[in-house]
């Protein structure tokens, strides 16, 4: 998935994709294990794709957060 796509979603898409994406780690890491894993790689692109929406995930937190204390800020003066 690219960047652009990710920015897109919603923030409550992106909270059920992250939880998508790590049940399907999950199951990846499990077929290793069983050595029916062929592409061991998909293992580490699952693992950037999570941490690439968790980030957009925070980053939309922390803006979110400084909004609203600007909001409070602004209210008290």
């Amino acid at each position: 998935m690219k960047l652009y796509e990710i920015k897109e979603m919603t923030s409550d898409e992106l909270v059920r994709r992250i939880e998508e994406e790590e049940k399907n780690l999950v199951d990846l890491r499990f077929s290793h294990e069983l050595k029916q894993l062929n592409n061991t790689s998909k293992l580490r692109l699952a693992k950037k794709e999570i941490a690439r929406m968790k980030t957009i995930l925070g980053e939309r937190q922390r803006a979110e957060k400084a909004a609203q204390q600007t909001s409070k800020e602004g209210a008290n003066s």
